[in-house]
């Protein structure tokens, strides 16, 4: 028995015949007092864009934020070195002060060791959203570039709309992805999808 709606088919002999989107969910964990979430397989050539999804993510002590590493060996180690740029627009709670602002001091960008900072997450129940976009990551010719927005909350009751872009400065495949807090431990879900058709 087949499903037809407005004279499409969608399902026929068990099986779909229509198309179901372009985000395929490729991955999910859920991180309980992680110390960091990795993700080592499903990011290669299969797909030109791969998005990760942060939910409702908290670290465990104050005034934290929550940093990616990419790594070019499936996850031995992420040293990756990157070239970024941070925009943070903030606003305080209750109709306090906010400004926009470039980001420098947290962390080093350019560094190997460290991470790409995505947002500030404090230990309640504020936390952090938000998504990674990483773009073409098997590709062997060129640098893998990477766009990261999110919205969190730190310890100083201000909301932080954070804009984080750049590449990975290498032309090897990234092939594995970490998410990590430089202090304490990490609460929250985490998804991995391809962007097919892109």
């Amino acid at each position: 028995m087949a499903i037809i709606s407005n004279g499409t088919t969608m399902l026929s002999s068990g099986a779909f015949s229509a198309s179901l989107g372009s985000l395929v969910l490729l991955s999910e964990q859920t991180a309980s007092a992680s110390a960091s979430i990795s993700f080592t397989s499903g990011i290669d050539s299969t797909y030109p864009i791969y998005m990760f999804e942060l939910i409702n993510c908290t670290c465990s002590n104050n005034g934290r934020g929550i940093d990616v590493y990419f790594s070019t060996n499936g996850g031995s180690d992420y040293n990756a070195i990157k070239t970024t740029t941070i925009i943070n627009a903030y606003h305080a709670e209750g109709g306090g002060s906010g400004t926009l602002q470039q980001i420098t001091g947290v962390k080093a960008p350019t560094q190997s060791s460290d991470g790409l900072f995505l947002n500030y997450s404090d230990g309640s129940a504020s936390g952090m959203s938000g998504n990674l976009l990483l773009f073409d990551p098997s590709n062997t010719t060129f640098v893998k570039h990477f766009i990261a927005r999110s919205n969190g909350k730190n310890d100083d009751n201000t909301t932080n709309d954070v804009f984080s872009a750049g590449y990975v400065n290498s032309t090897s495949a990234v092939n594995a992805v970490r998410f990590d807090t430089f202090d304490g431990n990490i609460i929250g879900t985490f998804k991995l999808y391809g962007i097919k058709d892109s």
